[in-house]
Parts: structure tokens; C-alpha cells; sequence
């Protein structure tokens, strides 16, 4: 029913005009770098404490997809997340590396597996220029906590999807997760390799609303369940929210995003 919704939508971001004034706090900035392994180059956003410079500390760090709609509704297509906002306000000692999405490429690089419909496949190569280009850099010429403990990776939908297969795949990179209204239903796949995977131990926030489609709800309680007896049940590594009346937009996410990362830890 949304399916061609959020996600084609998402191919429109940055296409369309927008005259608004840029909403970003003084402490975002951009840049850009080389992605080899997809063969483009990438528009990075950072946040950084507002005490960064002012400090020696070093930082926890979020990386998170589709950064046009994180810090800027001039970029944002229905609205931003305002994590600028939410992090300075709740004077949060962590760094936010947003990945802009690839546009007309945003599927295939943030779907692990091929759909028979809509293509994709190519998050092996997404996270892999995370992971051994993009990490790398920001640990070098920031002052990060580099260790798995404290890298975070978080995203919505697709992004979600993404989120969760880079724990799967990156366990020893990223220790939690933000996994908001995850696409499970791209592929049966990603079930699959839940099960194959080892005993799961990083931190994983989930989170939906249950009126985001007929499948949002059953997919996310589903791998959930699967989850549970990958580690042991006292642990408490996963934490499950169902927004009522939720549906699947950044009004969602953005009112989920202080909740989730309070609850991972920084």
C-alpha cells in the first residue's frame, strides 16, 4: 500500500525547489569524499557538540543515512528531523555523521538483497565505504571513541533495513542500532541471515507505528522474536516501540529519535 510511496519518494529530495531559509544549527557542517567502492563521491554532514572545540574530550559516534533529512528542512523533502536540535538541547556528548542518499540509487544502496520488483542489492559496498573509508576518516580527523561500544548506526525504512543488516554484518564496528520502520519486507532474506547469524550482542532500538502498512508491525515483532533466541533472554539487548496511530513520515522519527538514542547509551 506505501510501498511506492517511501520509496520512490525519497528520489525527489533534493530535486525539488525549496526557498525556505536553511534551519541547520551553526555547529553542522558539510563536506564531501571519495567512495570507491561505488564508485561516486559521497556529500557527508557532521554534528558536532556544541562544546567540541571548547573541549579535549573524545566523542561517541551515530552515523545515519539519508543526512538531507536530518539537520535541514530546506533539503528535507516533508519535514527534518531537527537532530541538531535534539542533541544540543539535551547537551548530548556525541558526534552525527550524515550519509546523504544516493538519489536515484538510494535503493540499491541501502537494500542488502535484490527485491524481484525493485532491484537493489548493493548494501554490501554501502557499508563496506563506511566501514573502511568513511569511519576511518572521521576517527582520524575527529576526536572519536572508535571502539564498537561507541559507534552507533541508525535509519528509517530503507535506512532501517540497512541499519540493522550493518549489525549483522559489522558486529565488531557497530555495538547499537537504531532501527526505525525497517523495510523487512524487501526481502525474505534478511530473515534468513538473523538465523544463520552468530549470537547477537549489540543494542538495538526498535521502532514503528501501526499505521505504516499491513505488514510494519507482524515484520518488525517477527524479527524480533527471532532475535530472542539469539542471545540470552536476560540481557535485555533489544527494545521494541509501537507508536499508535504512527505513520510512516519524519514526524515519527523525529519524535522518536531523542527516546531511542537516550535509551542506546552515548
Amino acid at each position: 500500500m506505501i510501498r511506492g510511496f517511501f520509496f520512490f519518494i525519497w528520489f525527489w529530495m533534493t530535486s525539488i525547489g525549496n526557498a525556505q531559509e536553511s534551519t541547520t544549527s551553526k555547529n553542522v557542517s558539510v563536506f564531501t569524499i571519495e567512495a570507491p567502492q561505488l564508485k561516486t563521491t559521497k556529500k557527508i554532514w557532521i554534528y558536532l557538540p556544541k562544546d567540541y572545540s571548547a573541549s579535549a574530550k573524545k566523542y561517541s559516534v551515530i552515523y545515519m543515512h539519508d543526512a538531507q533529512n536530518l539537520f535541514d528542512s530546506k533539503t528535507a523533502y516533508s519535514g527534518e528531523w531537527n537532530v541538531d536540535e535534539k542533541l544540543d538541547s539535551l547537551k548530548a556528548p556525541v558526534i552525527v555523521v550524515g550519509i546523504e542518499h544516493g538519489n536515484d540509487k538510494r535503493t540499491n544502496e541501502l537494500t542488502p538483497y535484490k527485491n524481484e520488483k525493485y532491484g537493489g542489492g548493493n548494501a554490501d559496498n554501502y557499508l563496506d565505504f563506511i566501514v573502511k573509508t568513511l569511519k576511518p576518516y572521521i576517527d582520524t580527523n575527529y576526536r572519536t571513541k572508535p571502539n564498537a561500544k561507541n559507534t552507533l548506526i541508525m535509519g528509517s525504512s530503507l535506512g532501517g533495513l540497512v541499519s540493522y543488516y550493518a549489525v549483522l554484518k559489522y558486529p565488531e564496528t557497530f555495538g547499537k542500532a537504531g532501527v526505525f520502520s525497517p523495510s523487512f519486507w524487501f526481502s525474505n532474506d534478511i530473515y534468513n541471515r538473523t538465523v544463520q547469524a552468530p549470537k547477537i550482542k549489540t543494542k538495538i532500538y526498535f521502532l514503528c507505528g501501526d499505521k505504516e502498512s499491513d505488514e510494519m508491525v507482524k515484520d518488525m515483532t517477527k524479527m524480533e522474536r527471532l532475535l530472542d533466541t539469539k542471545r540470552c533472554y536476560c540481557l535485555h539487548l533489544t527494545k521494541s516501540k509501537i507508536v499508535k496511530g504512527g505513520e510512516h513520515n519524519e514526524k515519527l522519527w523525529r519524535d522518536g529519535f531523542v527516546k531511542a538514542v537516550l535509551w542506546l547509551g552515548y
